[in-house]
């Protein structure tokens, strides 16, 4: 891969467009790696023939690296087996998944549940990471995941957490920006702070994506374009990581491609002014409008 890569999420709304193998300025697509551990059909057809043309990566909703089913039982190992199956079959340049946990030994609940910023927590998250990474025979990538709700037990500031987390297991972060923008609002603290504590070294991707404001808190729904202060964040944070590949995430009311694929060229806009020592104040949507500006949400209780 070159520098300063510019993705977007491969979704089935885009399948027959994309099977035509068209001209395209996005660098490389990344694929939820549920959608394809168990299949044989079409879906893996079409990811297999995106990966003749370009570099994938692989991202999971459901290894829940922070689920206790046994003091020495690593996450779901059936899970862990057939996702290394897919990865030996695409030859992803990355693996991720969430820094949460998504449900227990009887059942997966299917929602990014925050964890307790403790030591407690870090000892038992850094050694399943370990774990993990020795089953899959390679380095993985956590994202820090959007949250509604803390836990008074929690001693840690969550960007203090995530970074140790990296720094002892040895994985990497995926950076989702729109999340630390939807948390921080949320909790009412700075984004800012949280997007400078974050180490370059440890970043292995960066995440872009839409929220909903839903008037007591923002939601994490990938629903609409990048806004104004999320694109801000993304600033920030590229101006001390120009290298690290970006992703465009979209998953509800999916726009065309050619909607999606303008984001990602804003994407690369914003990058090369911001490297370039260009960076503009506010942010310009690829269509030439401004971009939307995010509503603030009141704290939640």
């Amino acid at each position: 891969m070159r520098d300063s890569m510019i993705g977007v999420g491969l979704r089935s709304t885009h399948y027959p467009h994309l099977v035509e193998k068209p001209v395209t300025v996005v660098d490389w697509f990344e694929a939820v790696s549920e959608n394809y551990m168990d299949s044989e059909g079409r879906p893996l057809r079409i990811l297999e023939t995106v990966r003749e043309d370009y570099p994938v990566a692989l991202h999971g909703v459901s290894l829940s690296i922070a689920s206790r089913y046994s003091d020495d039982e690593p996450v779901n190992p059936s899970y862990l087996t057939r996702l290394r199956s897919l990865i030996e079959r695409i030859e992803p340049f990355l693996v991720s998944d969430h820094l949460c946990w998504t449900g227990t030994r009887e059942g997966n609940i299917h929602d990014l549940l925050p964890v307790p910023f403790t030591d407690e927590a870090l000892t038992w998250i850094v050694s399943q990471i370990d774990r993990v990474q020795s089953a899959l025979g390679r380095t993985i990538a956590l994202e820090n995941v959007s949250s509604y709700l803390t836990y008074e037990q929690s001693v840690y500031e969550e960007w203090d957490f995530v970074v140790e987390i990296a720094k002892r297991s040895g994985c990497k972060i995926l950076f989702d920006i729109n999340n630390v923008y939807v948390s921080a609002r949320n909790h009412g603290f700075s984004a800012e702070r949280y997007v400078d504590a974050i180490p370059a070294a440890h970043v292995g991707q960066i995440h872009l994506a839409g929220h909903t404001d839903l008037g007591t808190h923002l939601f994490d729904t990938h629903s609409r374009p990048v806004c104004a202060e999320v694109w801000g964040l993304y600033r920030r944070a590229i101006a001390r990581m120009p290298e690290v590949p970006v992703l465009i995430e979209w998953d509800e009311d999916i726009p065309a491609f050619e909607r999606l694929e303008a984001e990602a060229v804003h994407a690369r806009e914003v990058l090369n002014e911001t490297v370039g020592g260009r960076s503009r104040a506010g942010g310009v949507a690829a269509d030439g409008r401004a971009a939307p500006v995010c509503a603030t949400a009141t704290k939640t209780p």
